[in-house]
């Protein structure tokens, strides 16, 4: 199989403040958009929003989306709590901290309830350290 892209797409009511939420707090740039859709891309990554009503969704799945979370790497989450926490009054859902298996993190939620977890790596303890695969 030959995968040419891959990315989430979230099931939202409200595509105009996640569009915003992302493209303003998160350097995205929306490459196409309808009042049902829209596409987001940063670089290689991309994101997209999607009315859960519409109907290209089969109907027995037409609910927002739950349960998601979006892990983002950055080189410095602490400048990154200061940007959207601290200043930009974004509620933590978990406060920065530095966890054993190898992460300094912190999470917020984008306007749908979805979890953003804002991550630099770190070295992990010797008890998590067996567990990561070489390469």
């Amino acid at each position: 199989m030959n995968v040419s892209s891959f990315y989430p797409v979230i099931g939202s009511s409200r595509l105009a403040e996640s569009r915003d939420f992302y493209v303003r707090l998160f350097g995205f740039e929306v490459t196409f958009e309808a009042d049902w859709y829209v596409s987001l891309r940063r670089d290689a990554y991309e994101l997209a929003l999607l009315d859960y009503d519409h109907a290209t969704v089969p109907a027995a799945y037409r609910r927002p989306a739950q349960g998601v979370l979006l892990n983002i790497e950055v080189d410095d989450v602490d400048a990154e709590w200061e940007r959207l926490v601290v200043r930009e009054g974004l509620k933590p859902e978990l406060e920065i901290r530095t966890e054993d298996f190898g992460q300094r993190h912190f999470i917020v939620a984008d306007p749908n309830g979805i979890l953003i977890d804002v991550i630099t790596n770190t070295p992990p303890s010797e008890e998590f350290a067996g567990g990561y695969v070489a390469g």
